[in-house]
């Protein structure tokens, strides 16, 4: 497992967004739920290669703004069509409101099935 980064404030994202990071090369969309809790996931639609941080949140869900295609913040799961494939996930912690990402993917699909 790679070492935590320190990537924003909890405070620089709002409630049911999402900000763009990129840590060592891969585009991670931060997103922040409606009950304030964050996640990280990819930010490449995998039907589209179109960034989910600028789409719409809801719940636990992202959308993809440009085909609709949502996506589980809790695992990465595309939930409906056209897009089928899973986003990788991360581990994140939040530490003196700060947020701290792990780089590592927690799935990695194609090995494990998920």
């Amino acid at each position: 497992m790679s070492d935590k980064v320190q990537v924003c404030a909890a405070d620089d994202i709002q409630l049911t967004s999402a900000i763009r990071v990129v840590i060592e090369g891969q585009p991670i969309a931060l997103v922040k739920d409606s009950e304030g809790r964050i996640f990280a996931i990819g930010d490449t639609c995998t039907h589209g290669e179109v960034s989910l941080s600028e789409g719409f949140v809801e719940d636990d869900t992202i959308e993809c703004w440009a085909h609709g295609s949502r996506f589980s913040l809790n695992n990465g799961k595309a939930l409906n069509l056209p897009a089928y494939e899973p986003v990788p996930v991360f581990r994140l912690e939040l530490r003196d409101g700060q947020v701290y990402l792990d780089p590592t993917p927690l799935y990695d699909y194609e090995t494990e099935g998920v």
